[in-house]
């Protein structure tokens, strides 16, 4: 089978059933466990929908329950190719970089329709939210003590990021504030 690349949402998943078979409800909950919900940018509505999509691919399949169960919830399997297609869009992910685009890349492009005091005002509040970003994923990587080394790189690299994020911010509003404003 030749896949297309899959999305963030279907690699996601496909992964955390690969892990072990799981239904949506459980899948939800390992999301937001790991801490995952804000940057796989899935709901919970939206993962019986991916799970769908990634079942017409022949990558999971599905046990339904029968009998006395029948109100059980479906149990995802990931299939052999599932299984290969893991494997190879995972190596595919983590050799490629495919950057990411921040909403501070448009307010700073458009800068220059701001109020000098509002700009930075602003700017000063994404500081303290990624002040508070920071906090709250160092909180919960601390609270799920053992971690597993890769979900453990997870955390580490979002945190690396927001860091980054946050000397950035620090030194342009230094910048900013600094600078004549032209109006």
């Amino acid at each position: 089978m030749n896949t297309k690349n899959l999305t963030d949402a279907e690699l996601l998943l496909l992964g955390l059933v690969a892990e072990m078979p799981r239904h949506g409800y459980q899948l939800d909950l390992v999301i937001e466990q790991r801490g995952m919900r804000q940057w796989t940018q899935i709901g919970f509505s939206s993962i019986y929908f991916v799970l769908g999509k990634l079942e017409k691919m022949g990558l999971v399949t599905v046990k339904k329950p029968t009998g006395k169960k029948a109100k059980a919830k479906k149990i995802y399997t990931v299939t052999k190719t599932g299984r290969k297609e893991l494997v190879k869009q995972t190596l595919s992910a983590l050799r490629q970089v495919r950057p990411t685009y921040s909403s501070v890349l448009l307010g700073m492009v458009n800068w220059q329709v701001l109020k000098r005091d509002k700009a930075l005002e602003a700017l000063k509040a994404r500081g303290k939210a990624v002040e508070a970003e920071l906090a709250r994923l160092a909180d919960i990587q601390i609270v799920q003590q053992p971690l597993p080394d890769f979900v453990e790189a997870l955390f580490e690299y979002s945190l690396g990021q927001l860091r980054a994020e946050a000397k950035w911010l620090t030194q342009t509003l230094d910048y900013m504030t600094s600078k004549p404003w032209l109006e």
